[in-house]
């Protein structure tokens, strides 16, 4: 594993997998290059509306004239913050190099609604990772994890740096980020290109503290108690992501969690926060999971179970509840060590909404059993029980 803190790996394919990644890769910079056009023609529609009421509606929503023209100002200044974002995108990944001249001379396609939907999502993301606003939701979500992994590995008691922790569905890096500085070898691993964009831009192109500003809710059009609510300007980062320690061992990984992470007994921990639910089955990721985990050692997993394939057109997905998903953990041999199913989370929420959104967040830690190895794995899946009270003695 590569320990640079600013390195981005991705697994490489065959020939017409590694075409079919390149259009992707394209129709995500695309994405974010027609986040402008997008947005100030939604301005536009409400706007010819506008002009369109009588007279004195008109007069009478002076105000709100003027709100459509401080909203088009903070779509332009999203965009400036686009810009950087994808500036360097086609050298990010330190194995794969798509030229400059074969990104620039393909024709980018119009993206698709779901994909700009994802681009006002990532302008969320960036409130909630590295943000003073996000703190709150840092503090619930992240935290618990972060305090497990300093109980489980006492920095008193163990050297850190010998401690590999894996973060999959690592986001903009945030939590991978506070591990790696707590002194432990920590990889996130994320799938989505919109996300490893914008990680990239924030891990290795910003420097000192609120340097750049976001206008999150400005997509928001309903639910504002004040104008001012929609057009809220955010600062970051919240601290500066180059103040790592001299020796910290931090590194991103792009690609499937399911392709990328196939080395059995390999990891000391497995941190996973809003994360399991984005599997089609999510038996593969818990299996996955206890595979690449070391004999004796810990997952730790925080979030709701929104199962983000569900009812998505062409996408098959199971949907098992929760306690279907326990009798997975406990099928395949993880030991439940902590368990806490109403834990109060919330997800890039606008704090001053008109309507907020809650999760009651399942937390739990696992262990992998010292004596058991990945080739007892199918007497899990089979259930044995001879091997299962073999366990309870050790």
């Amino acid at each position: 594993m590569d320990t640079s803190p600013n390195s981005y790996s991705r697994k490489m394919h065959n020939s017409y997998e590694d075409e079919e990644e390149r259009m992707h890769f394209l129709r995500i910079v695309s994405a974010f290059k027609y986040y402008r056009p997008h947005s100030l023609q939604r301005v536009k529609k409400t706007e010819t509306y506008f002009m369109s009421l009588p007279g004195h509606h008109q007069k009478l929503l002076s105000k709100y004239r003027e709100q459509l023209q401080e909203i088009k100002r903070c779509i332009e200044n999203n965009d400036h913050i686009i810009k950087l974002i994808i500036k360097d995108v086609t050298h990010i990944f330190e194995n794969v190099s798509p030229t400059t001249a074969q990104t620039e001379s393909t024709p980018n396609p119009r993206p698709v609604m779901a994909d700009q939907e994802k681009v006002q999502a990532t302008i969320k993301q960036l409130v909630r990772d590295w943000s003073e606003e996000g703190a709150q939701e840092r503090l619930s979500c992240y935290q618990p994890i972060i305090d497990e992994i300093l109980q489980q590995f006492p920095p008193d008691f163990c050297v850190p740096s010998e401690v590999q922790v894996l973060v999959p569905g690592a986001g903009l890096g945030r939590l991978a980020y506070e591990i790696a500085r707590r002194g432990y070898t920590c990889q996130g691993n994320e799938f989505s290109l919109f996300m490893l964009f914008a990680s990239h831009f924030v891990l290795n192109k910003c420097r000192g503290t609120n340097t750049y500003q976001v206008h999150p809710w400005v997509h928001q059009y309903m639910n504002n108690l004040k104008p001012e609510h929609q057009t809220h300007a955010v600062l970051f980062p919240d601290v500066n992501p180059s103040d790592l320690p001299e020796n910290a061992q931090f590194s991103m990984a792009a690609g499937d969690f399911l392709e990328v992470y196939t080395e059995d007994n390999h990891w000391d921990c497995v941190a996973t926060c809003f994360f399991i639910d984005c599997a089609n089955n999510v038996v593969q990721f818990i299996e996955t999971i206890y595979k690449i985990l070391k004999p004796g050692g810990v997952w730790i997993n925080l979030g709701p179970l929104l199962y983000h394939f569900s009812d998505i057109p062409m996408e098959d997905s199971i949907e098992p509840s929760y306690e279907a998903v326990r009798e997975v953990i406990m099928g395949l041999g993880f030991r439940m060590e902590r368990e806490d199913t109403h834990v109060k989370t919330r997800y890039a929420q606008n704090t001053n909404s008109m309507l907020q959104y809650e999760y009651n967040s399942v937390y739990f830690v696992c262990r992998k059993p010292k004596a058991n190895s990945s080739s007892d794995l199918s007497n899990h899946i089979n259930g044995s029980e001879s091997n299962g009270s073999q366990e309870q003695e050790n």
